[in-house]
């Protein structure tokens, strides 16, 4: 699915509640929004510009699809019309499949090197819903720390959360155990910095998790 550059970059006053997703009206219909529907309360709207999903806390999601990316340059003039012009945490989720994997170093030096944001690699659609699930969930469980309620037991890992991790240079099955244990979600893992990664994956695994996820 592709979306035209000149789009506004819109929903920056959008309030989602803690476990919602407002979804782009183009997603209605597809693989990933049949997938989100009963695991998070799925809403659909016209006015989110370059914005694919809105979730809580001020996060968006760009989804960068194979089609995207093998249909040219236009989905790298709308995440960087996104990151010029939004405030908003922006999550890049793209489809590393084997017909799109030659465009994928193009996407990682574009999303990580230059415009500084977070990119999360999916298989498919499925996977995708699974990292936004994930997020969500994320977000609900740190909705302010309250001394007066038990803290739950954290949940098993995602399958799709495991695979995106281990789509990271030298990341293996372990280490991305390892990294899910420690931090607990995949927005702590992504704010650490690489003296917090080292002393969970050692300096190698550090340096490469680091690079890999910031500038």
């Amino acid at each position: 699915m592709t979306t035209k550059a000149n789009s506004p970059v819109t929903a920056g006053s959008i309030v989602v509640p803690l476990g919602h997703v407002i979804g782009n009206e183009k997603w209605r219909g597809s693989e990933l929004a049949q997938r989100l529907q009963g695991k998070v309360r799925l809403i659909f709207e016209d006015g989110l510009g370059l914005v694919d999903f809105h979730l809580p806390n001020r996060t968006c999601i760009l989804l960068i699809s194979e089609a995207d990316l093998v249909a040219g340059d236009e989905f790298k003039r709308r995440l960087v019309k996104f990151r010029n012009a939004s405030s908003l945490r922006g999550i890049v989720i793209v489809e590393k499949t084997p017909i799109s994997d030659q465009y994928y170093l193009g996407v990682q030096k574009l999303v990580v090197l230059e415009l500084g944001m977070v990119l999360l690699p999916v298989a498919n659609q499925g996977e995708a819903s699974q990292l936004i699930i994930q997020l969500v969930r994320e977000q609900s469980r740190d909705r302010g720390s309250n001394p007066f309620v038990g803290r739950q037991r954290a949940r098993p890992a995602e399958p799709a959360v495991l695979q995106a991790l281990q789509r990271i240079p030298g990341v293996g099955r372990t280490k991305a155990l390892l990294l899910l244990q420690r931090f607990g979600s995949i927005h702590r893992l992504c704010n650490a910095d690489s003296q917090e990664l080292e002393q969970a994956v050692g300096q190698t695994g550090a340096q490469q998790i680091y690079t890999f996820l910031h500038s």
